[in-house]
């Protein structure tokens, strides 16, 4: 790359985002064909779709065989399948994967036999390691939670959720930069200038999200971690409607725990770091309780959506709707977004093994490197308490077609 390239690079990136290139692609192992089945019913909407390039493999995935993952046999794959189905809505797009897609249409879901030959005979599993080469890595656990709410602010109901902005920008790097696929920094138009977005602790402390409130609940803290979910659903009660708040965009800012801002500080061990900990510590010290938020830059809008199927989870970064305990975030730089992976961990605060087939269906600003999984437990209190506890080691594999 040029010093002129660099240079440009550099004021782009400045202060918005870091990135790393994109290692070369792998052979696929080699497999006996397939004969090629109709499907039973449709996979993708009306109308002709643009296909999509084939997956890359990277060096970070190494071919095993099913035998090498850890309670495959004892998972029941059936679970798994309906998840897969939805990848299938994106993935068929992709010709190496439109073959697995159409057969999977075919399997008789309540067959749990034929759900493990179905991916046993598709897939090949790859093993996940680290760029430092190391195989295991951090699993955590996230949810979709129910906030209590109203349209206009009013008595307890003070804390706004927040629109996209108008001035929000999003450049994609890779059209400038080719070596920079999957990279992209956010932004606002200052004059002729590219600068960064204000951080969460400069969105408070001015006027700039007037007239962008959406919805207004009662828990400062409960919205923030609203954010960090990513989605949720608003009991709203004025008109006693439950509602969707989902993902819409982000400022830009890195995410940075508060629960290692609380740790670095001395105030809790780490241990104790856990949701379920840090809501107990703002109890404690509500006078600290914006310090703490705006320790975390990043911030994050939404937009409403009606609830018609209260069983659905949200969409996810693949735009299809996530699974519980069946779909997973992963860094895409990784892990192909739509893949089968195959998870083995423990279950939150336990020792008690958690080994399944999920879909990597969604992302998240935390979620870097390649053995790096969120774990979507569902909706609702009790799925809250699993993810808030959820910080566990875990290893990972991920199913590619063959």
């Amino acid at each position: 790359m040029s010093f002129i390239r660099l240079s440009l690079l550099a004021s782009i990136l400045f202060g918005l985002v870091s990135c790393s290139t994109v290692p070369k692609p792998e052979p696929l192992v080699p497999s006996e064909p397939v004969a090629p089945v109709t499907p039973a019913r449709p996979l993708t909407p009306a109308g002709e779709l643009p296909s999509l390039p084939r997956t890359e493999i990277n060096p970070a995935l190494r071919p095993v065989t099913f035998a090498a993952l850890p309670g495959w046999k004892m998972d029941d794959q059936r679970e798994a399948l309906p998840a897969f189905l939805s990848s299938c809505v994106v993935l068929i797009r992709r010709p190496d994967w439109k073959e697995a897609c159409v057969a999977g249409a075919n399997i008789d879901a309540s067959d749990a036999y034929a759900s493990r030959q179905f991916f046993e005979k598709y897939f090949v599993p790859y093993r996940v390691s680290n760029p430092d080469g190391s195989l295991s890595g951090m699993v955590t656990g996230y949810y979709e939670p129910l906030l209590q709410g109203a349209r206009k602010r009013g008595g307890k109901y003070q804390t706004p959720l927040h629109r996209a902005p108008d001035d929000i920008l999003t450049i994609e790097l890779a059209s400038v930069f080719p070596e920079l696929k999957g990279q992209r920094v956010r932004g606002r138009l200052v004059g002729n200038k590219v600068v960064a977005y204000p951080s969460r602790a400069e969105l408070n402390q001015s006027n700039a999200l007037a007239g962008k409130e959406i919805l207004w609940v009662d828990d400062a803290v409960e919205a923030f971690f609203l954010q960090v979910q990513g989605s949720g659903r608003v009991q709203l009660v004025d008109s006693q409607e439950t509602v969707r708040v989902a993902y819409a965009d982000q400022n830009g800012h890195p995410y940075k725990s508060i629960g290692r801002y609380l740790i670095d500080k001395g105030e809790l061990t780490l241990d104790q770091a856990s949701a379920q900990g840090i809501k107990a510590w703002v109890k404690a010290n509500p006078r600290r309780q914006q310090e703490l938020l705006n320790a975390n830059p990043s911030y994050v809008f939404f937009k409403e959506e009606k609830v018609t199927d209260a069983a659905v989870g949200p969409k996810g970064a693949l735009g299809v709707p996530l699974t519980p305990q069946r779909s997973i975030a992963v860094d895409p730089q990784y892990i192909p977004l739509g893949a089968p992976v195959f998870l083995a961990t423990t279950q939150p605060n336990s020792k008690v093994a958690l080994q399944r087939l999920v879909l990597a269906q969604d992302t998240g600003s935390a979620i870097k490197s390649a053995v790096r999984a969120d774990y979507f437990w569902g909706f609702g209190a009790q799925a809250g308490e699993k993810a808030g506890g959820m910080k566990q080691s875990g290893a990972m594999w991920v199913l590619l077609p063959r």
